[in-house]
């Protein structure tokens, strides 16, 4: 499904009227690094946030353990390069409906729980994505919340 590190980055630049599994690898990307900045905002990189943006990139893309990996492993390292957001967030504007859109905000809300600590940054970070992305206020709220209720599980 992803061929290698440097297709998928290349993708990223892609123009959106591309082929369509290009398109597919740009947007893959872009929502990933997303779910890193998150994972980025504080700081350290606990454990337990890369396993969730794994398991986020795996269930929302149906990929394999290694391909979410690998994509996690790209998305670091976009995220690192990058020197704004719009070039992500506009793809995702895009390209996913609001259903999707706040699924994805959902998603970054587990990133940031997943180590037990919100910090101010990562409620920032948060903030400029949805907006960026046009959520509605109450869908981030409510993201928010069902993100918590799921940290607070067992």
């Amino acid at each position: 499904m992803l061929e290698t590190l440097r297709d998928l980055f290349d993708s990223l630049r892609t123009p959106p009227q591309a082929e369509p599994q290009a398109e597919e690898h740009a947007l893959q990307l872009a929502a990933a690094v997303m779910l890193v900045e998150v994972m980025r905002a504080d700081a350290s990189f606990a454990p337990s946030e890369r396993k969730v943006v794994r398991e986020a990139l795996a269930a929302k893309f149906r990929l394999a353990d290694d391909e979410a990996e690998r994509l996690a492993e790209l998305a670091e390292a976009t995220a690192k390069e990058a020197t704004d957001l719009y070039t992500f967030t506009s793809r995702i504007d895009e390209s996913f409906d609001m259903p999707r859109k706040v699924r994805m905000i959902e998603c970054m809300w587990q990133v940031a729980y997943a180590d037990g600590v919100l910090s101010a940054h990562e409620r920032h970070v948060l903030w400029r994505i949805a907006d960026l992305l046009h959520v509605p206020q109450g869908a981030y709220v409510h993201a928010r919340l069902r993100a918590e209720q799921k940290a607070g599980e067992p």
